[in-house]
């Protein structure tokens, strides 16, 4: 006891006492706050400032921090959080304004957290400011397993909801970020999860540039991101953290990043270690030469434990001293700019009180974009919305009940969850609803267990399915081996037999059956395409997904999601999972039909674009141009549209067929009449040349196309020439 309160003492006289050395003074310069603390450590201290879990150096007062926080859809793993829908589904609302003041309410409960922990001493991992969100790597196959985690396919659609969520997350104070964004996995990662310690990813210079860098080239330069995470592959034979050609020549040498480059977890490990169970990249001999390695290609801060041995890299000659202190300066920099060093009264963000965690404002916000999110794929004779007249309702399937499948995957704890079979019965409280869940989401087909469950709704006036896959199927590197999976990947995306069994047999009821599917990924829907009476797509929908569903089931809330990933029919449609290559992949490079095409979505009303106006239909090179389209509601009640901007160039024949290039998602009363402009940069026209491995734009006639998906016979178009 004496020893505690003896090392309790010598702490708060430290802490006094350091209250006045220069880099505790806020009227300085970071730079020159910088300088002082950097002198005043030892070699020892600066390399386990350059770990994720940086130790506190008590003789200057300094306490311990932790680099890993999450926050892909709400603070995450750190107890207490509102759960937004998964990121997928997030993409799914082509909604960027709202995608902002989504990740404005995260980071608001992020700082509410921080300080109250601050003020109880706690210092561990999650606790922080520094979240290692969006992951902004492209969803090239379905097959992978943290698809879920990422906006889409689409690199447009995933440059705007990044950079919405980038600076929703960072904020607008020009002392103090709120708290740091970043943008992952640097770069050219989407899988196979089994073999990521060890893949070597190799692509033309045309799809690392037109498909996997510019997310990340756009949250850099306009959203000002404040933190790279490096990911697990090689990438042309060298591992990503330590390659000079993906970490310097084009991330800082040609984007002109000045931020942090955390490393992925155990990713420095990956250079060296020797694992019988988990094949790695084995390019370096030994943990020093990885380390200094890694850091001489600007890897600042590693999750992991490799760094340690920098100090025998040193005294190797493999590294300087001085060359660790670029990266402390950046690591110091960003802890002073999220104002850790200062009194919080300087800093606004303190300001904002813990009673915002979870608050009803909050799970107001969850309940509308698991709304927005939510894609309606099918809708036979006008199935939905179900009449509230209905006293009897069958609701079947694996994930009806399921609370947690709600949440996905790095999430948060909300203090309640609404699983879709209480939406269902909070919607129809004076109906009868019959609740089975019938199957497992996997596992043999068992035929008396089937009938069993089809014999006790079979007398429903309407069947609801819930089901699809699990974020304990799909996910980051999992233990999983069930028919259809691995280690977090899929290897074919069709339904599990038993789940399509049971829905074939509630079919052969006669009873209108509507299937509402919860998944993080694409799935082969060919058999419920063509016999159930309507399909909702609801993703993983967060804690207000069960009233989301239930609205729109029953007519209250009228969907209006879009798919920001193509519906394939089968893998048979798609190239080898680890083939790079983007020929063949998504809406843009895809020339066989899809189950269903990126961007598409119903609604229980009808749009109709009535004219379509260019500011010029002849510009030069260095013009930007507008684009203006009427569109109506031409239904009987009101509704959102997406309204969708695409261009075909004829002039860059190697590049995609089509590509995103604008999006709106616009409210509309029926009958209502709305201009939807779009202003497209020079750089909208972009071609990639080959030979010179840069863009240019090319003299020529373009078409631009428009309308509310990306199926060519959903859209119109107008001729543009560029001189």
């Amino acid at each position: 006891m004496l020893i505690t309160v003896f090392a309790l003492l010598t702490v708060l006289f430290a802490n006094g006492q350091t209250q006045n050395l220069p880099f505790r003074d806020p009227h300085l310069s970071n730079e020159k706050r910088i300088d002082d603390l950097l002198g005043r450590l030892t070699l020892e201290e600066k390399i386990m400032q350059m770990m994720d879990k940086t130790p506190a150096i008590e003789r200057l007062g300094i306490p311990v921090y932790n680099w890993w926080n999450e926050a892909l859809h709400g603070v995450a793993r750190t107890g207490l959080a509102t759960v937004f829908p998964q990121a997928i589904a997030l993409a799914a609302t082509f909604d960027e304004p709202a995608m902002f003041e989504t990740f404005t309410v995260i980071s608001d409960e992020a700082r509410a957290k921080y300080h109250s922990y601050q003020k109880e001493k706690k210092f561990d991992r999650y606790k922080g400011l520094t979240f290692w969100t969006p992951n902004i790597n492209i969803f090239r196959d379905p097959r992978w397993g943290r698809g879920m985690e990422t906006y889409g396919e689409d690199p447009f659609l995933t440059s705007r909801m990044g950079v919405a969520a980038v600076k929703g997350l960072q904020g607008d104070d020009p002392t103090y970020f709120k708290s740091f964004a970043c943008a992952k996995h640097f770069a050219v990662h989407s899988g196979p999860e089994p073999s990521r310690h060890s893949f070597n990813a190799r692509v033309s210079d045309r799809d690392l540039w037109q498909t996997y860098l510019p997310a990340f080239e756009t949250l850099v330069k306009e959203g000002n991101v404040q933190q790279v995470m490096c990911a697990y592959n090689r990438f042309e034979d060298k591992p990503c953290c330590g390659s000079d050609k993906l970490l310097v020549d084009i991330l800082r040498n040609q984007w002109g990043y000045k931020g942090i480059v955390v490393s992925d977890c155990g990713a420095i490990d990956d250079f060296w270690r020797i694992d019988a169970k988990t094949p790695r990249h084995d390019t370096h001999p030994d943990a020093p030469t990885a380390s200094a390695d890694a850091v001489l290609n600007g890897t600042d801060v590693e999750c992991g434990s490799s760094y340690k041995s920098l100090s025998d890299a040193i005294q190797k000659g493999l590294i300087k001293e001085s060359q660790l202190d670029v990266s402390l300066r950046r690591l110091f920099k960003g802890r002073f700019e999220l104002g850790m060093f200062d009194p919080d009264e300087l800093v606004k963000w303190s300001k904002i009180p813990y009673s915002v965690v979870d608050c009803q404002e909050h799970r107001d916000k969850a309940l509308k974009m698991a709304r927005e999110s939510m894609v309606l794929l099918k809708n036979k004779n006008n199935t939905l919305p179900l009449s509230k007249k209905i006293k009897t309702i069958a609701v079947v399937g694996p994930n009806a009940n399921d609370s947690t499948m709600l949440w996905a995957n790095s999430n948060g704890f909300p203090s309640k969850t609404i699983t879709l079979l209480q939406g269902i019965k909070n919607k129809m409280p004076d109906a009868t609803v019959i609740y089975v869940k019938g199957c497992s989401h996997t596992g043999e087909v068992i035929a008396d267990s089937l009938n069993l469950a089809v014999s006790k709704v079979k007398n429903a006036e309407v069947i609801l399915f819930i089901g699809g896959i699990s974020p304990r199927l799909e996910g980051e590197e999992m233990k999983v081996t069930n028919e259809g999976f691995k280690g977090g990947d899929r290897t074919n995306i069709e339904v599990p037999a038993v789940q399509k069994a049971l829905v074939k047999a509630l079919k052969a009821t006669g009873k209108p059956v509507v299937d509402i599917v919860c998944t993080g990924s694409a799935l082969a829907l060919n058999w419920e395409e063509e016999n159930v009476d309507a399909i909702l797509n609801a993703w993983y929908g967060g804690e207000a997904a069960g009233t989301a569903v239930a609205d729109i089931l029953f007519g209250d809330y009228n969907p209006a999601g879009r798919l920001p990933v193509t519906f394939y029919k089968s893998i048979d449609q798609l190239p080898a999972f680890e083939d790079y290559s983007m020929k063949g992949r998504t809406y843009r490079y895809m020339t066989q039909a899809p189950l269903y095409p990126f961007g598409y979505g119903l609604s229980y009303t009808s749009f109709a674009y009535k004219s379509a106006k260019l500011s010029k239909t002849v510009i030069c090179k260095t013009d930007s141009v507008k684009l203006a389209i009427e569109v109506q509601n031409t239904g009987k009640r009101e509704g959102d549209e997406v309204v969708q901007i695409y261009l075909r160039n004829p002039n860059d024949p190697n590049g995609p067929l089509k590509a995103l290039k604008g999006f709106k998602r616009v409210s509309l009363k029926a009958g209502a009449v709305q201009k939807v402009s779009f202003v497209l940069a020079p750089a909208a026209f972009n071609s990639f040349n080959d030979q010179t491995q840069k863009f240019e734009i090319l003299p020529g006639k373009y078409e631009l196309l428009y309308g509310g998906s990306s199926d060519d016979k959903s859209l119109k178009k107008i001729g543009l020439e560029i001189q």
